[in-house]
């Protein structure tokens, strides 16, 4: 069986917070502002893998009202997600994922987010797919107040 699945998060920049981006650490004046480390690729990549195994979303499993998932590593929750879509019996084909930001440019940290994700998700890198792009000035990404993120997902079962 073969099963998709698409996520989608945001995240307001704020000054004084590191800025993570897919497991990564990216020099930035601004960081995301959220409950845990406001990975906002990670957050899009979970929703997606979540939706393809049918099991709701992120706040669902992780709310952002519990204390234990405070400053939390988000790589950390991914990796407890695969535990999850691992137990249902899926396994992950592939990621494809677009990170919608006007500055910091990222993409000379994309290998490196490859490898954080993959490592986390005992995949292998070309598994997990990355893109970067601008909106062009236009919106709040655009005028530098936040990051968005888009993911799909495909999962397979072992009867695939």
């Amino acid at each position: 069986m073969v099963r998709t699945g698409f996520g989608y998060d945001v995240h307001p920049l704020v000054a004084g917070r590191p800025l993570v981006i897919g497991g990564v650490s990216v020099p930035s004046e601004k960081g995301l502002d959220g409950y845990s480390d406001a990975d906002v690729l990670i957050h899009a990549i979970m929703d997606a893998l979540l939706g393809a195994a049918g099991m709701r979303d992120i706040g669902f499993h992780f709310p952002d009202n519990d204390p234990q998932f405070k400053n939390f590593d988000s790589k950390r929750l991914l990796g407890k997600c695969m535990e999850l879509i691992r137990s249902r019996g899926y396994e992950l084909g592939n990621v494809d994922a677009t990170v919608c930001l006007q500055k910091p440019a990222i993409s000379a940290h994309i290998p490196e987010m490859q490898k954080a994700l993959a490592d986390t998700m005992k995949v292998a890198r070309d598994q997990i797919g990355i893109k970067a792009t601008t909106t062009e000035h236009m919106g709040f990404v655009g005028r530098a107040e936040g990051i968005s993120a888009y993911a799909v997902a495909l999962l397979v079962t072992s009867s695939s």
